[in-house]
């Protein structure tokens, strides 16, 4: 366990950078090598945090699953931020309570392993700002959606990055780790 964690964004994306609802078009990149990269993932890590739409996706679906990764999931720490949910039911799941920013600083500072952070586009966009993601990944599908929330909206700040590690799937999909420039 290292005294310094580590917050890792973890997200799909198209070719043009859209990362909402990957639930509809990532599937048919879904290989071995793939689950292999997000079980890395999570078996680096000790916490996830999610945004609410993300806690939702996944506590409807990682609870009633089997598996090695399922078990990682449910497993895991999740940390929830919302302002509208009241209540968190899915195992090891608990609201941030306060100021995100402030919580996440802590929480980082706290030892232990990696904090994952997936999906949750705000989250991770607000984050980033801030600068406390210290390693983006990101698996690039090889699909163009031409519509839909892209992670670097149109008009947004710089953010230099530095690309640390990539890897080529069969199916296509990049797997590319970028740390702070």
């Amino acid at each position: 366990m290292s005294a310094a964690r580590e917050i890792v964004a973890g997200l799909f994306i198209s070719l043009d950078g859209v990362v909402e609802a990957p639930e509809k078009w990532h599937f048919p990149y879904l290989n071995p090598e793939m689950k292999a990269a997000v079980g890395q993932l999570h078996t680096e890590a000790d916490t996830l945090v999610m945004g609410r739409v993300t806690y939702e996706t996944f506590a409807a679906v990682w609870p009633h699953q089997n598996g090695e990764l399922a078990d990682q999931i449910n497993g895991l720490r999740k940390l929830v931020v919302s302002t509208t949910l009241g209540d968190v039911g899915w195992q090891n799941s608990a609201l941030i309570d306060g100021d995100v920013i402030d919580a996440l600083t802590a929480l980082k500072r706290q030892p232990g392993k990696c904090i994952n952070l997936s999906g949750s586009i705000g989250l991770t966009r607000a984050l980033l700002a801030a600068g406390l993601i210290d390693r983006l990944r990101l698996l690039m599908h090889p699909i163009v959606l031409g519509t839909g929330q892209r992670l670097f909206p149109e008009g947004g700040a710089v953010v230099p990055l530095k690309l640390t590690r990539s890897v080529a799937f069969t199916t296509g999909v990049m797997d590319l780790t970028y740390q702070p420039a």
